[in-house]
């Protein structure tokens, strides 16, 4: 593995950054605009209930396929044109919502938008050790920290501008916001010196992907990454029902206490990638997520009614999983081929998990009457996230484990 020795964040590379920040900005933007508008967008093109829920599923699954796709696509075409093409696709999707006539429409446009985003979600990380090897932990910290932004800026806003401006603006608007994060990668790309890094150079081996299949690292990073996000679906599909009926709280209560449980995850991308990619607390990063899981379940099951902000926050404190992932990809392989090829591998398979999520625990519900079983369910996922855990906190890389079975 190249060293690099740390150099300033914005030497030679100022570009990059700015270009990072702004993908990352982009990736959660298209998932938390559309939920606070739905009634006002129904009045004008009738949705059916399918119709709504699938467009529920449509991200994860989305993420999982072009998770697939993207490292095949990436090795032809390079890691920043598939970004372009990527966020072109993006700008697309995202007028394409703003312009909606009709179901058809409104799920075409989506499936583009959220495509883009599963090409953005895998090329990320790669990106990172491309640009600042000598700096994961930091960067990492901010790309995530904007996704966190992105994550609740949306519903902050979307009511009042389509209050102001109709729907349709408040829909189509972060089309422009996806527009303008073009500009540094397609600057880059015209002006190669701009992009002039001390990059790793590229000795992973083609067959990476294929051996992921294989890897006992590539399939725990999996599992962490699917834990992480399993929880946090299903707690924003069902966690304000699941208080009103088991704690008694209000709705706007409920509400509340579900954007505390988002809120937890702004600390976690700040503190998770610098304490594992500086420190090396792999180890201690999945106890905390898998006791908290533990404690806040264990909590929201026997004593719902008493403190139950402090449970919701435990229990929001868990995925911090998904940072720690995230930040794996880079600290677990040697160079940026190989931080692609993990990459791809552990979002796809994660995303199909993750896509199953609220449809097991709402499964459940219905077939118990109550919501004792679905939250022993998410309490019995801490389990995989403990034994995975414990594999990827052993330092080791994808690409020493390939050259080992060849």
């Amino acid at each position: 593995m190249t060293s690099l020795p740390p150099r300033p964040l914005w030497a030679g590379r100022s570009l990059a950054l700015v270009g990072i920040v702004l993908v990352a900005f982009n990736l959660r933007t298209a998932v938390a605009s559309l939920s606070p508008i739905l009634g006002q967008l129904e009045a004008e093109v009738p949705l059916a209930p399918a119709v709504v829920g699938f467009l529920g599923m449509l991200p994860p699954l989305c993420y999982a396929l072009f998770g697939i796709l993207t490292p095949m696509v990436a090795k032809r075409l390079g890691l920043e044109v598939t970004l372009i093409i990527a966020l072109v696709a993006l700008s697309l999707g995202l007028a394409g919502r703003g312009l909606v006539g009709s179901a058809l429409w409104l799920v075409v446009a989506s499936a583009v938008t959220f495509a883009a985003i599963g090409v953005g979600n895998v090329l990320l990380p790669p990106l990172v050790k491309r640009y600042f090897p000598d700096r994961i932990g930091l960067v990492t910290t901010i790309y995530v920290t904007a996704m966190s932004i992105s994550t609740f800026t949306p519903p902050l806003i979307a009511v009042p501008v389509a209050d102001a401006a109709g729907w349709r603006v408040s829909l189509g608007e972060w089309a422009l916001v996806a527009a303008i994060s073009l500009v540094p990668w397609i600057a880059m790309l015209v002006h190669p010196r701009a992009r002039a890094v001390e990059a790793l150079p590229e000795e992973a081996d083609p067959g990476l992907l294929r051996y992921a299949v294989r890897s006992p690292l590539a399939w725990s990073l999996t599992i962490v990454f699917a834990v992480s996000g399993f929880n946090a679906y299903a707690a924003f599909a069902w966690l304000p029902t699941i208080l009103h009926d088991i704690a008694g709280v209000s709705p706007a209560e409920a509400g509340a206490l579900l954007s505390l449980y988002a809120a937890m995850g702004l600390p976690a991308g700040l503190l998770v990638p610098l304490l594992a990619s500086r420190y090396g607390k792999v180890g201690l990063l999945v106890t905390i997520a898998v006791a908290t899981f533990v404690v806040g379940y264990l909590g929201l099951l026997l004593v719902p009614g008493s403190a139950t902000w402090l449970w919701v926050a435990l229990a929001g404190i868990g995925p911090l999983l998904f940072p720690l992932a995230l930040v794996l990809i880079n600290l677990r392989t040697r160079t940026h081929a190989g931080a692609v090829a993990l990459s791809g591998f552990v979002q796809s398979g994660g995303y199909l998990i993750v896509a199953v999520g609220p449809l097991v625990v709402g499964l459940l519900h219905e077939a118990t009457g109550g919501w004792t079983w679905p939250i022993l369910f998410l309490l019995a996922s801490a389990v995989p996230a403990a034994i995975a855990g414990a594999v990827v906190a052993r330092p080791r890389y994808l690409e020493d484990e390939h050259s080992l079975v060849r």
